[in-house]
């Protein structure tokens, strides 16, 4: 079994799932949690909470974050 499939099918740390304060419940939300030690994001939707879940370094999440903010993400 691969590391990322053993990842998906367990939960050791019962991570906080969070959505943006700026989601208007309308169903169309993802949701991020802090796992391991910090050093990984998941990203999941919020509709379906169940094992399908992207993993993403924090580093590079944050740096997705800041492109958000900054605005130069986009056409």
């Amino acid at each position: 079994m691969s590391v990322l499939r053993s990842r998906l099918q367990t939960d050791p740390f019962s991570p906080e799932w969070r959505k943006s304060k700026y989601s208007n419940n309308g169903g169309n939300c993802v949701e991020v949690a802090r796992l391991d030690t910090g050093s990984t994001v998941g990203i999941r939707d919020s509709k379906v909470q169940g094992p399908a879940v992207l993993f993403v370094p924090s580093l590079e999440f944050a740096a997705f974050l800041q492109g958000v903010r900054s605005g130069t993400l986009g056409p």
